[in-house]
């Protein structure tokens, strides 16, 4: 997601951040806090809760070098803010620790996902966007953990973020002991897959550190022989101008011709990495009643949702991060959607209502989409 969007800030003051950090940090048992921070995330619904230190200069380098080859595509905001990236202290001074959190949010209740790409005629979304926001979601949690610790020690410094700002989340996830960063560059953990979000409250505690975790992808390389678009170019590198998530969520203008006939029915990023990696086998329900699927958007007709006019795309999708595309990309995606579906006078026509629409973005994925029926 675009870091643009707001984070969760609350920065204290230089002498409340003393007032932790310095005289009463002495009488502050941070052995103790850890665990009792733990056993808060337990409480607010996190999966898991660790603390890693500010050190990234690896992982700084790799952005560096993923950076340098333009693999980040048309994510300018990437480039503009790679210097703070992989040095914390530099997005928040003071920083010593950082807590990071994962929140599950694999929806039990959808329809199956495989069910849902097999059938052309059907829209798949990501199983991340179904339910409400997971930035609003995330924000709360970490706002409330933050005042849980403020209780029991005082004023101090923190700030929360949730995929909203320079932030390296899924190097300090792994440093905090969350899990592995696979091959397909998202988060794995051992006992639950991958099916979660990360968050992380930056904080001038000094707090114990926890183990980074270990990797267990072994010799599998199923996520790089499923990609649509082979946008796993090599274990554990992304070229994101090839990623359908990309393509049909960050990308703002056409998407590459070549690259159409392979997203398939695909409308809301891709999940196919995730689907067939074996860890997943581990992964639970989530019980978050905010990531419920909304308005039947876990099993749509393209046609249908090819349909809706913008006030209709805005009301269904309010309060999901899928409204963040806006509707001129949601038209684009499913005109794209709708050329790679059969064959069919429905089909057909539900384009043609789009031909003269006012977006020329929109009629040029139409048009293309009409050719694929000749």
């Amino acid at each position: 997601m675009n870091e643009s969007t707001h984070h969760t800030a609350k920065l204290c003051s230089k002498s409340s951040r003393q007032a932790a950090s310095g005289a009463q940090a002495t009488a502050i048992d941070f052995v103790a806090l850890a665990q009792q921070i733990k056993r808060w995330g337990r409480e607010l619904g996190f999966q898991q809760l660790g603390i890693t230190d500010t050190e990234l200069a690896a992982d700084e380098a790799q952005l560096l070098r993923w950076l340098d080859q333009g693999r980040h595509g048309e994510m300018d905001y990437m480039q503009r803010n790679a210097g703070k990236r992989g040095k914390p202290r530099e997005l928040v001074p003071g920083t010593l620790r950082i807590i990071s959190v994962r929140l599950d949010y694999w929806p039990g209740q959808a329809r199956d996902a495989q069910t849902v790409l097999d059938d052309p005629l059907q829209a798949y979304l990501s199983r991340y966007a179904l339910g409400r926001d997971y930035h609003k979601v995330l924000r709360r949690r970490l706002q409330k953990l933050a005042t849980l610790i403020e209780s029991r020690v005082g004023p101090f410094g923190y700030r929360a973020f949730t995929d909203s700002a320079p932030v390296l989340e899924k190097a300090l996830a792994q440093k905090a002991g969350l899990g592995w960063i696979g091959k397909h560059t998202n988060l794995i953990d051992s006992k639950g897959g991958s099916w979660f979000f990360l968050g992380e409250l930056f904080t001038d505690l000094p707090l114990p550190v926890d183990a980074p975790a270990a990797a267990h992808c072994g010799t599998c390389q199923a996520c790089i022989d499923v990609c649509p678009t082979q946008a796993i170019v090599a274990p554990y590198e992304l070229d994101a101008r090839r990623c359908i998530s990309y393509l049909t969520i960050e990308l703002r203008g056409s998407i590459p011709e070549h690259l159409r006939p392979l997203i398939g029915n695909r409308i809301y990023g891709c999940d196919d990495c995730q689907l067939v990696c074996p860890w997943n086998r581990f992964a639970q329900a989530t019980p978050e009643t905010d990531f419920v699927p909304r308005h039947g958007l876990d099993a749509s007709a393209l046609i249908e949702l090819f349909g809706w006019n913008e006030q209709e795309f805005l009301a269904r999708t309010e309060g999901t991060a899928i409204r963040r595309i806006g509707y001129e990309c949601w038209l684009r995606n499913i005109a794209v959607a709708l050329g790679n579906a059969p064959h069919a006078t429905a089909v057909i026509q539900a384009l043609r209502d789009k031909q003269t629409h006012a977006s020329a973005l929109v009629r040029e994925h139409v048009e293309w989409a009409l050719r694929q029926h000749v």
